[in-house]
């Protein structure tokens, strides 16, 4: 059987068929573009402040040039060209001339007569309509623009559906073919229009495809795959990666750690061309000028000294070994981006715009290298550098210098008004310590002359009442189920704590002890213990990953912090809680940081200043120690975007020995009750056997669990916490 294939003649069938296509690249790149035109941090509560700096339309500005950048314009206009597309065929069909589909051959229609019609009936109808239709006694219609072909063909008709009921052959043919004329061949009908490969335009439809195929394709795979390839998990180019481990150094500090980040090959497309030359003479002669000392009293030689030191810092917050690093520099992209780091981070007025840009514009780049070089340090397994690029990320948002006073983060708080009210104090003060002052004597040191107003005061208590500062009330380790811990178990961290705003530390309600236990999840909640409970997403990194976090306690949304108060940062950033464990000994990382986005409570309530001093329970997993024995580690709490809110404690992890382990829960367990307990006089009653002497309540194990509730509990812990400097 032969199959003809042809082209649509009549421009019916190919609307259908181009929006078919359109349709189903559309809707998939519609739904990806919807997903990235919302804000994300929009979801996020935010710290109600207003505080604008003399730069915050540049900071604005900055943040939504990173959101106009997500949205990525080139797929903006392809739904806009997909959608016109669909929009277009859709009229096409609806208002052009319905596709006629051929009807299947029926001798019974062509007649009019039923299926069941006799002989008889047949053939009379046959005589009345050939001597109707005959060519020679039937004209055309002009009016029905018919033509004496479309006669002869009816005429034909007529006659083949008579001979189809009547003659054995034809009849044959119909029956077994659905024809009279016997097997036909197939067509079908390609949904392109005739005109594409006609006339000469083959060669154009060859072309198409080759670019379709040849050049198109090709590329967008091969920008997937080199975009995949060329970056970090941690969403920084590989070279600037490797930039990163070639500077690091085992004794790296906050400042080291600001010029390693100048190394970023994302910089170069910041400062192409001369700008990486234009205005540096400017932003070096600014950032290196020497800062004033502060006066000291006669005879004060802590105070003379300290302003000595401060002396030799420049108004960035640079020391001489900083200035050096600089210096010894050649001119080009790294030079000026560690010139513009340092003029973010001393808050220093370069007096020209574009310059102003720049600097809020390099400061979001250095802080996702923070973590890439977190992730080096991570590798090398030692404590003190990964220290240093947590903080160093802690100065980038806050926009800091290293070893400034935290006070800054305050509104209105400058370097000045932050030394003037730590006084002649050798140590910077933590926001939550000033805050902790009664209100009086806060006031007392806080406001006046070269210090802030009333106003500048008010604004800047309501803003540190806001920022969510973490205590930890208590840190423990465990087995789920287990009451003892073995060599190699999977063990818990578990980190009890509240977020306590500074200013609220006396009125606080005191810890519920029960709020300190952790109750195992039943044994049927598997999702709970293998760590798989629902997941949502709760923002985007401004690498544009997305951060993701438990559903909550029932209601479907995540408890989340406010987004960072860093008015002089450049992106909408969320806070992160990270948790890990060092051996203070060697030096060395023990546990890697566990990272925390969201909590299982609400941190403050609907008004989003009163805080609900709900306990938060915080949990990293990891392997125990292979050998029995007390283990002691330094348990680090640290918020990547405060400075100053950082927690450190010593825990205790004692690991028993299998068999040891064993024979304590054999020894716990009653096998039979005391006679003058209820379930002795019950089981007394029953016939069954008592113990006459009454069992000691004493523990026979030092190290097992001092909670109330908790069996499993078996790590002594110190909770004191102490702040970090």
């Amino acid at each position: 059987m032969a199959v003809d294939y042809d082209y649509d003649e009549t421009g019916q069938l190919w609307p259908f068929f181009v929006f078919t296509l359109a349709t189903i690249i559309t809707l998939p790149l519609t739904y990806v573009l919807l997903k990235g035109l919302g804000n994300p941090a929009a979801v996020f509560p935010r710290v109600q402040s207003n505080f604008r700096h003399s730069h915050s339309d540049l900071v604005d500005a900055e943040r939504a040039k990173y959101r106009r950048q997500q949205r990525r314009l080139g797929l903006i206009m392809a739904v806009i060209v997909g959608w016109a597309t669909i929009g277009y065929m859709l009229y096409l069909i609806q208002f052009a001339e319905a596709y006629q589909i051929e009807r299947v051959w029926n001798p019974y229609d062509i007649l009019g007569i039923a299926d069941s019609a006799t002989e008889k009936v047949i053939k009379s109808t046959y005589k009345q309509l050939s001597r109707k239709f005959h060519p020679d006694k039937i004209r055309p219609d002009v009016s029905k623009n018919e033509t004496m072909e479309m006669l002869n063909d009816r005429y034909v008709e007529i006659s083949k559906a008579y001979q189809a009921l009547t003659d054995e052959e034809v009849r044959s043919n119909y029956l077994l073919y659905g024809n009279p004329d016997g097997k036909q061949g197939t067509s079908i009908s390609i949904g392109l229009p005739k005109f594409i490969i006609t006339d000469g335009n083959g060669k154009y439809v060859v072309l198409l495809y080759f670019l379709l195929l040849g050049v198109l394709l090709p590329y967008v795979v091969g920008s997937w795959w080199y975009g995949t390839q060329s970056k970090s998990k941690e969403g920084v180019l590989m070279e600037s990666a490797n930039r990163l481990f070639q500077e690091y150094a085992e004794d790296i500090d906050e400042a080291g750690l600001v010029s390693a980040l100048s190394t970023g090959k994302e910089f170069d497309a910041i400062l192409s061309g001369d700008k990486a030359d234009a205005g540096l003479a400017t932003i070096e002669s600014r950032i290196t000028t020497l800062s004033a000392p502060a006066p000291a009293a006669a005879g004060d030689e802590v105070a003379t000294a300290t302003a000595a030191a401060a002396s030799s810092l420049t108004a960035a917050g640079m020391s001489a070994a900083d200035r050096e690093k600089l210096d010894n520099l050649d001119n080009g992209v790294r030079r000026k981006v560690l010139a513009l780091l340092w003029a973010y981070l001393g808050r220093v007025d370069l007096g020209d715009t574009s310059l102003e840009k720049a600097k809020f514009e390099v400061a979001p780049v250095a802080n996702t290298l923070t973590r890439s070089f977190t992730a080096i340090a991570l590798a090398y397994g030692n404590t003190a550098p990964v220290i240093s690029s947590l903080k160093a990320g802690q100065l980038v948002i806050q926009a800091l210098p290293p070893k400034s006073s935290p006070l800054q983060q305050l509104p209105h708080v400058s370097a000045a008004i932050a030394k003037a009210i730590e006084g002649d104090s050798t140590v910077t003060m933590p926001v939550q310590r000033l805050m902790d002052l009664p209100d009086a004597k806060r006031r007392k040191i806080a406001v006046g002359r070269g210090r802030l107003s009333a106003d500048q005061y008010e604004e800047a208590v309501s803003v540190a009442k806001q920022l969510p500062y973490l205590r930890v009330a208590k840190a423990f380790f465990k087995v789920p189920g287990e009451k003892h811990i073995i060599p190699a178990s999977l063990v818990s961290l578990v980190v009890k704590g509240r977020f306590v705003p500074p200013g609220f530390a006396g009125v606080a309600p005191a810890v519920d002890p029960s709020d300190l236990f952790d109750t195992d999840p039943a044994e049927d909640d598997l999702d709970t213990i293998l760590g798989r409970k629902p997941k949502i997403i709760v923002g985007r990194n401004p690498d544009g990953t997305a951060i993701t976090s438990d559903a909550g306690t029932g209601t479907g949304k995540p408890n989340l912090p406010p987004l960072a108060h860093a008015p002089y940062f450049g992106r909408d950033y969320s806070p992160r809680w990270h948790v890990f464990l060092t051996d203070s000994k060697q030096g060395k990382m023990v546990v890697p940081p566990f990272t925390f986005t969201a909590f299982d409570r609400p941190l403050f309530e609907e008004d989003g200043k009163t805080p609900t001093f709900n306990m938060q329970t915080l949990k990293a997993q990891f392997m125990a120690p292979g050998q029995a024995g007390q283990y002691t580690f330094v348990m680090h709490v640290m918020c990547d975007s405060y400075v100053g809110f950082d927690t450190k404690t010593e825990v205790t992890l004692v690991v028993k020995d299998a068999s040891e382990a064993a024979d304590m829960v054999e020894d716990d367990e009653i096998s039979e009750p005391d006679e003058d307990s209820i379930a002795g006089i019950m089981n007394a009653a029953k016939g069954a056997p008592v113990k006459k002497a009454v069992r000691s309540h004493a523990s026979d194990d030092d190290d097992e669990s001092d909670t109330e509730e908790e069996a499993d509990d078996t790590s002594d812990t110190n909770t004191d916490t102490d702040e970090e400097d």
